[in-house]
């Protein structure tokens, strides 16, 4: 089962999205908050796989919560938010959600969002990716120095082939393809790139890729 955390301060959104997610078979939910302090306190005490956090919360909001939920390893954090603004959606990723999702997102594509941030994988609203790759575009080639940076210098060969992956976007299965392994050592090679990276997340890491001028 995947173990689910609802981060909402609507409790009529998190009663429906508990339903939604319930009805899936394989996903329970095992707690929910009303805001991002609660999260943080819920995260810790039960380590769910994701956290299905909403931005705009009283007190501490879904941005500051992301922050230390993924900087501490407590889970994964899927962003499901109604305001596509770039703040939101730059402050999140950055923050180290591993997704980024707008609640107007159909029931079968939330589901399906939650099982690939459970399985490591990456997810972003199809109404977002062209902001969020169009920024990266008019940012334009990072300088040299940024793409020399001591925790860029750790990675082996195969490891910055991994990084500009991630880079382009590819899933674990699409990693796997592309160099012929395996999704399980795909997902140990994503692993240990966040870990040399400091990333908490592998979007954090395509991030990077694209500022360091790798993808």
């Amino acid at each position: 089962m995947i173990r689910v955390l609802l981060a909402d301060d609507h409790a009529a959104i998190r009663a429906g999205l508990r339903l939604m997610l319930e009805q899936a078979g394989d996903i329970e939910v095992v707690a929910e908050a009303a805001d991002g302090a609660v999260a943080i306190r819920q995260a810790t005490a039960l380590r769910p796989d994701v956290v299905l956090m909403d931005i705009r919360m009283p007190g501490t909001d879904g941005i500051s919560a992301t922050r230390v939920i993924t900087s501490a390893g407590l889970a994964d954090v899927l962003v499901l938010t109604t305001f596509d603004v770039d703040e939101y959606l730059f402050g999140a990723l950055r923050a180290g959600a591993a997704g980024f999702l707008l609640k107007s997102v159909e029931p079968g594509d939330l589901v399906a969002a939650v099982r690939r941030v459970a399985g490591g994988d990456g997810v972003v609203a199809p109404e977002v990716t062209r902001r969020l790759l169009a920024a990266f575009a008019t940012a334009g080639p990072a300088p040299a120095a940024a793409r020399t940076t001591p925790a860029l210098e750790s990675l082996t060969a195969r490891e910055r082939d991994v990084l500009a992956a991630l880079g382009r976007g590819l899933s674990n299965a699409e990693l796997a393809t592309s160099f012929a392994i395996s999704e399980a050592t795909a997902k140990t090679h994503v692993s240990r790139v966040l870990a040399k990276l400091g990333c908490t997340s592998r979007v954090q890491a395509a991030i990077l890729a694209k500022e360091s001028g790798l993808a």
